[in-house]
Formats: structure tokens, sequence, C-alpha cells
């Protein structure tokens, strides 16, 4: 009974912290599944959708990566290439650019040039990253190998804001997605 309290109170402070966003994020400068530097300022000037993933997730990382990569499927059917996917690892002491690029080559991406995965910082960094920046929630569950985290994907501007967050694990809404993008893009025409 105490598991179940303890899973509800996580799943709603989650959807709590999640609902919250839209603001400018803090800088930051991580190494990617390439082994190459990224940083908010590299970003600048370009649209990202962002989320927080981890390599050996049980759950909800999987149906997560691959709803990305439909969003991907759709910005390049509508012709759309002016945007950047960023995800954060929320374990990083095992997903090392090594492991992150073997893990994306599980997904049918349709350009892996434009996936930024993340990595390079403590448990406890992204914890406080995703909490302070991103509204979300991340926990490294001591009596497992899993770490429980938000499901949300984030829009940003070109400028490193919320622009808009969306379910990415259940009834993830692609065209809403796709559409706020491109407004994003026209914006900054």
């Amino acid at each position: 009974m105490m598991k179940k309290i303890m899973a509800f109170g996580i799943v709603s402070l989650v959807l709590l912290l999640t609902a919250c966003g839209n603001s400018a994020i803090e800088d930051f400068s991580h190494t990617d599944q390439r082994g190459e530097e990224l940083s908010l300022e590299n970003l600048k000037g370009t649209p990202w959708l962002s989320t927080f993933v981890f390599t050996n997730c049980t759950t909800v990382c999987p149906p997560m990566t691959f709803n990305m990569a439909s969003i991907q499927e759709e910005l390049a059917a509508q012709g759309i290439d002016q945007y950047k996917i960023v995800a954060f690892s929320v374990d990083p002491a095992v997903d090392d650019p090594e492991v992150l690029n073997d893990y994306l080559k599980k997904f049918n991406v349709p350009d892996e040039s434009k996936w930024h995965l993340l990595t390079g910082y403590s448990q406890d960094y992204i914890a406080e990253y995703a909490k302070d920046n991103f509204k979300s929630f991340v926990k490294k569950d001591p009596s497992s190998d899993q770490v429980v985290h938000g499901t949300s994907f984030y829009l940003m501007d070109k400028n490193g804001e919320v622009a808009n967050n969306y379910d990415g694990y259940g009834d993830v809404p692609v065209e809403e997605i796709v559409e706020d993008l491109k407004e994003l893009l026209d914006e900054s025409e």
C-alpha cells in the first residue's frame, strides 16, 4: 500500500511540475552522442525540441524516442529542416556518448544529424537542471537501475525559451507540434 501511495505522489509531482513552463533556460554545455560539445549558445537562432530520456529505460523512453522520430518524419514530409532535437540523459553515469549513439541507432530517425543526446554531467546536476529549467521531475530510483522522470516534449524558441510543452509518451500531438514549430520559424524570418 505504501508503494502505491508513494508512486501516486511521484506521478502527481511529475504532472504538476511538467504543467509549468514557458521560461528561458540556463546556459549549458554538454557532450552529445558524437562526442561533440553542444551548448545553449550553439542552439540560439534555431527552434528545437527537447526531452529527457535514458538508454536502459524499461518503460517510457523507447516510446518517447519513437514518438520524437515520428515528429521528425512529419517535419521532413513538410520540408521543414531548420530545427534540432535535444535529449538530456537522466542517467549520465551509464549514458556515455557511445552508449547514447548505440541507443539512437535502434530507432529509425530520418536525420540523425538533427539529434543531440546529451551527457557529461552528474545525476544531481540533471535533477536540478530539469526542475529549475523545465519544471520537470528527475529522480534516480535507489532500489533499481531506473530513473523516474517526466515524459514531456518541450518546444524551445530561437532564444532558448520554452515556447510550449506536450505529452511525449501517450497521446502525442504531432500535428500541433509541427504547426507550433512552423510558427516559430515564421516569426524568425
